[in-house]
């Protein structure tokens, strides 16, 4: 079911911004001799900005999804995700255990990775799973990506992972989970959906499964959305082998408590034509159709 956001003006920190900059244009132009009050309030604003950026639950710069719908969490749905794939020899032994459990996930694909093994991309949707957008070249500069940069990057990505699966991705998730100011209008005009989680593992951090395991199952509920990797692009010289380790334990643990692990479009396929979701930490507006 395709998935169109909604975008008819921008979130409220980059409104007030653009009120702030105006007002302090005229202010100058007004009181020239209050210009270090003016520039100060300009620079003040970039900073708030900046920290929103580093914050990647936040909704302040858009709209965020943290959590699956209410329906998802009446079925007792676990949203997996899987980032920076795909690896070769990492993404197919994920595939391997997920089988072993039924359990579905979504693979948010690197598209300049997806382009190299695009057999692997092609393995994750032919077992039932969904390819979603984690950008083009996962740059460690992505949140400082001007408008048109952020959309050529997501748009590239967005061409690659379509021709290879034969289905556009439906979510984006930016690199390190920092996003751009500019990130949520340019999904909307993709018709994409904003996606972070709500815990993550640190497992390409993490040398000890069991802290893994650990912050994955803390305070654990009904429509929750995991992170773990099947690629890495950051730290160098580590391995996603902590993903291998940890992920039959948290498969076997949310089976035992009669979880069901879905992908993020499967969360999403019984909603009504509009919904909207708020969570202390998201709002988001979507419409879905056939």
């Amino acid at each position: 079911m395709p998935i169109t956001t909604y975008w008819s003006i921008s979130p409220l920190s980059l409104r007030l911004s653009a009120v702030l900059h105006g007002g302090a244009l005229t202010g100058l132009a007004l009181w020239p001799e209050l210009w270090w009050w003016f520039g100060s309030a300009v620079v003040i604003n970039h900073v708030l900005l900046f920290i929103a950026v580093l914050y990647p639950r936040s909704a302040i710069l858009g709209q965020n999804l943290t959590r699956l719908p209410s329906t998802a969490i009446s079925r007792r749905e676990i949203g997996l995700t899987f980032d920076d794939g795909p690896d070769p020899e990492i993404t197919p032994r994920i595939l391997d255990i997920l089988d072993q459990y039924n359990a579905k996930a979504s693979f948010f694909c690197v598209a300049s990775r997806a382009a190299i093994y695009p057999e692997v991309v092609r393995d994750i949707i032919r077992r039932g799973h969904s390819v979603e957008n984690h950008s083009l070249q996962h740059s460690n500069y992505f949140a400082f990506l001007g408008w048109r940069a952020c959309k050529k990057e997501i748009h590239a990505a967005q061409q690659i992972l379509s021709a290879i699966t034969g289905t556009a991705p439906q979510f984006f998730r930016a690199p390190m989970g920092f996003r751009s100011p500019m990130l949520d209008a340019v999904l909307a005009d993709q018709g994409i959906v904003y996606v972070s989680w709500t815990r993550r593992g640190f497992d390409t951090v993490s040398r000890n499964p069991n802290r893994i395991l650990a912050r994955l199952l803390k305070k654990l509920r009904s429509g929750d959305i995991l992170l773990l990797h099947d690629g890495i692009h950051w730290p160098k010289n580590r391995s996603p082998d902590m993903t291998l380790q940890v992920l039959p334990e948290l498969l076997q643990q949310l089976h035992r408590e009669d979880y069901h692990v879905v992908s993020l479009p499967m969360a999403m396929s019984m909603l009504s034509d509009r919904v909207v979701e708020e969570n202390t930490s998201t709002s988001i507006t979507a419409e879905y159709g056939m």
